[in-house]
């Protein structure tokens, strides 16, 4: 077989499609209710690796993607919503959405922030119709939260994302190819 069958495209399409009802976020609840989830995700992050909160003073910005909810068999696929913060102020809302194909089977829910340490990161992510997580980030582990520091980390890469807050039975969380999309909550 070397082509996607109808049945595995609805079944994976139907996988993605059930990730709205997981409890993430996806059924509304509007702004209010969205911010106060990244107000919780933010709080947490900060409490539980304390290096983080250095790293979001020096950023131009952070988006907090409170609830990414992941399944997948075979054809797999994640959602979910957040808000971006400058100067931990919201100025805009985003959906992330992720598919993906391969030996994969099981579901998970994990938390993510990303870190724009450069205002043309920043100025780049802003004026994308979609954009897409790719090699110029800096992945840093949960581990390294609580020692990461903006001055080493800087230089390295204009995004820096950190995920965290894993439950679930898939092994690993990426953003690899994790596209990001203006939303109004």
């Amino acid at each position: 077989m070397n082509g996607i069958s109808r049945r595995g495209l609805l079944v994976s399409g139907g996988a993605v499609l059930g990730l709205s009802a997981c409890g993430n976020g996806v059924g509304g609840g509007g702004a209010a209710r969205l911010d106060a989830r990244v107000d919780a995700t933010r709080d947490f992050l900060h409490q539980q690796y304390p290096g983080t909160v250095d790293l979001t003073n020096k950023s131009a910005g952070v988006l907090y993607m409170p609830l990414m909810t992941e399944a997948g068999f075979v054809f797999g696929g994640a959602y979910g919503r957040g808000a971006l913060r400058i100067n931990d102020v919201t100025v805009d809302y985003y959906s992330a959405t992720q598919a993906s194909w391969g030996l994969q089977i099981g579901a998970q829910q994990y938390a993510h922030a990303l870190f724009f340490m450069t205002q043309q990161a920043l100025a780049n992510f802003r004026a994308s119709d979609g954009w897409a997580m790719g090699a110029d980030a800096k992945y840093a582990t949960p581990d390294q939260g609580g020692s990461i520091a903006a001055d080493t980390t800087t230089t390295l890469a204009p995004v820096i994302a950190l995920v965290f807050g894993q439950a679930g039975f898939i092994a690993g969380a990426t953003l690899e190819g994790t596209k990001y999309t203006r939303i109004i909550p």
